[in-house]
Formats: C-alpha cells, sequence, structure tokens
C-alpha cells in the first residue's frame, strides 16, 4: 500500500511540473468566427493596402470573420474605452492585442503602458474573449521588443507573438518607412502569428 501510495505521488507531481511546463492554449474556433484585431497603425496596415495588412491576410488563411480595429496614431488611454464598446458590440471569441506602439514612441515609461494593456487585457477576460498578445517594439537604435510585454505575458499566462513586429521592422525590405511594415512585411507577421495560432490550437 505503502509503494502503491508513492507512485501515486510521484505521478501525480509529473503531471503537475508537465502542467507547469505547458505553452498557453487557446480553444478551437472554426470558419467563420469572429475575431478582433485591435491596435493602432500596425493593426490598421499602415504602409500597404487595406487587403495586406495582418489581419486581413489572418482572414484569407484561417476563414475568421476578422473586424479590423486598428486606429492609426492612438495612444493605448484611448484605446481602452474603445475596446470597452467595440467588446459589447462585436462579441469577438478571440481578440488579438497589438497596442501601446504610440506610447512607446511619444517616450512614456513602460509602466504607465503597462497600466492601459493590464486594462485591455482584463476587459478581454471580462467578456469572455479569448486574447493573444503582440510584442510591440520600443524605439531604439537596434529594434527590439519593450519588456512589459513578455511581463504581461508571464503575468497572465497569455499567448504570445513576442518578436514578429521587431524583426520585421529590422529588415529594410519589409519597411514601408522607420516603424510601419509593407506589404511583405505585414504578411511575415501574418505567417508567425497563424503559426503561433496553430501551435496553439485555435486553428
Amino acid at each position: 500500500m505503502r509503494l502503491l501510495k508513492q507512485a501515486f505521488l510521484v505521478l501525480a507531481a509529473c503531471l503537475a511540473l508537465a502542467g507547469c511546463g505547458r505553452d498557453p492554449q487557446l480553444d478551437y474556433l472554426p470558419p467563420g468566427s469572429k475575431v478582433l484585431a485591435f491596435g493602432d497603425s500596425l493593426t490598421f496596415g499602415t504602409g500597404a493596402g487595406s487587403d495586406q495588412s495582418y489581419p486581413a491576410r489572418l482572414a484569407q488563411a484561417t476563414g475568421w470573420e476578422l473586424v479590423n480595429a486598428g486606429v492609426p496614431g492612438e495612444l493605448a488611454e484611448d484605446g481602452v474605452p474603445r475596446l470597452r464598446e467595440l467588446l459589447e458590440r462585436e462579441a469577438p471569441a478571440l481578440v488579438l492585442l497589438c497596442h501601446g506602439g504610440n506610447n512607446l514612441l511619444r517616450g512614456q515609461p513602460e509602466e504607465r503602458v503597462r497600466g492601459q494593456l493590464v486594462q485591455m487585457i482584463e476587459l478581454a477576460r471580462d467578456h469572455r474573449a479569448q486574447l493573444v498578445l503582440l510584442g510591440v517594439p520600443r524605439p531604439s537604435l537596434l529594434v527590439s521588443t519593450a519588456d512589459v510585454y513578455q511581463e504581461l505575458a508571464e503575468q497572465y499566462d497569455l499567448v504570445y507573438l513576442p518578436d514578429a513586429i521587431a524583426d520585421t521592422l529590422s529588415d529594410p525590405s519589409l519597411k514601408s518607412d522607420q516603424v510601419h511594415p509593407n506589404a511583405a512585411g505585414y504578411a511575415r507577421i501574418a505567417d508567425e502569428l497563424l503559426d503561433l495560432l496553430r501551435s496553439a490550437g485555435a486553428v
């Protein structure tokens, strides 16, 4: 009996460790599911045609009803009430959150951006929408994702695309200007996001 109990405890410990190391997952979303891509100009698709943004390409690949809610120039604090209204109106199954870049471009501290992103994440959860977070670069000579996105992904156990935008903007052939991809750049972001969504179980 003692050996059986010890074996059970070892098995339970192994299962717990396996669970701790597992990447966050999403519910499967069939074609026709409503998905909200929420953000600023990077979501809108500035620098490419309207059918070349990453949300448009993702819609083509998945068959989802994808609402592109990108507003160029928007600050995160203005995005919070807009997201609340969109969640109530659209009731999406999934939110793709890519925001805060304009705050970072203005030199605002990451802690300020964090507060706005936390509100957005919690709004999505309050409306029972799954959420994927996209990392946004900080302005610097060497383009790299701001640390706050990784920290929030870990805090909220989010499916997270860390470096697709930063890597794209590090390649001059994939940029339309210093802060926006071109059509090929958005295609790269969409491809990496699609791979992530597949591995997380949404596609």
